[in-house]
């Protein structure tokens, strides 16, 4: 009685936050292609620190955009060779002005941090392997837990995500691409794989809070990868889905059907992506399409 209790409470903040909360409408931009490269070095040197630290440092970036919240898409590794891309998309409260201190000044929440520590571990687990991965800050995330009840950010974001999909497919038909979704962003990636080109061939939740759909099944044509470690705070949320509200299953559910990664070494909601963690060892294997090492991760 007292957790259906609980659960009662928690469907009812969602429900007056959905409702009195209003919505910002806010263009998604598409990010472009390598030639971005320089032009976004350019307006980085004219917004000035710490951005322009980030290009005199030489990183490359598809997008940047400090209006706002921000928006910016860092590539690591060599885009138009790779033949394994990741793209790597944050969940809520993710901003531009965090995209390299992480969220509360944690920097293993930080979308650039995250996506270096996945990089790194691909070069180590395969030198030889072409690969790219995308720290994708496209959309505007929600601010906060409870404005994460509704989707209309995740519909954003998955659209934007989209063009980039294509762009990619179009620019590197040979290329695999895997879609890596952390806490709300697990939603965006999800709902942009149903409308995503055949190169996209897995989609990764990492303390996903849903995904669009109830079942993995439904995203006919991908392969879906869950993990929802037992410290995760995600665990408690209501697998609520109403009209405008919540997003049912959790991909972390058994019941949900997705491939369960393993989770040694994840501690709370944001270390998924951390050294030494087996779900690190095991994302890298997803991106690689090594299933025994996916295995041995486990």
């Amino acid at each position: 009685m007292r957790r259906r209790g609980a659960s009662r409470v928690a469907l009812a903040a969602l429900l007056g936050v959905n409702l009195v909360l209003p919505t910002r409408p806010e263009p998604v931009a598409a990010a472009g292609f390598v030639e971005a490269y320089p032009v976004m070095a350019a307006a980085m040197c004219t917004a000035g620190p710490p951005y322009a630290d980030w290009a005199a440092d030489g990183r490359r970036f598809l997008l940047f955009d400090p209006r706002g919240d921000g928006r910016a898409v860092e590539v690591l590794g060599d885009l138009a060779g790779a033949d394994r891309i990741a793209v790597l998309v944050p969940g809520v409260g993710s901003t531009l002005a965090d995209f390299d201190r992480g969220l509360g000044g944690v920097a293993h929440r930080a979308p650039a941090v995250q996506a270096g520590q996945l990089y790194r571990e691909l070069r180590a687990t395969d030198p030889t392997a072409r690969v790219a991965v995308l720290a994708w800050l496209g959309y505007d995330p929600p601010d906060g837990v409870l404005t994460a009840a509704g989707g209309v950010s995740a519909r954003r974001g998955a659209a934007g995500l989209a063009l980039l999909l294509r762009e990619l497919a179009a620019r590197s038909p040979a290329a695999t691409i895997t879609l890596v979704g952390h806490s709300y962003g697990a939603l965006v990636v999800s709902l942009a794989a149903t409308e995503a080109p055949a190169q996209v061939r897995d989609v990764v939740s990492l303390g996903g809070i849903g995904a669009g759909v109830q079942r993995a099944g439904d995203l006919r044509g991908r392969r879906f990868w869950a993990a929802e470690a037992p410290t995760d705070w995600i665990r408690r949320v209501p697998p609520v889905r109403l009209p405008g509200l919540g997003f049912g299953r959790r991909p972390g559910d058994p019941a949900f059907g997705a491939r369960q990664l393993p989770v040694g070494g994840v501690a709370g909601h944001d270390g998924y992506l951390a050294p030494g963690s087996s779900t690190l060892a095991a994302v890298a294997a997803v991106v690689l399409d090594d299933a025994d090492r996916v295995g041995d991760a486990r």
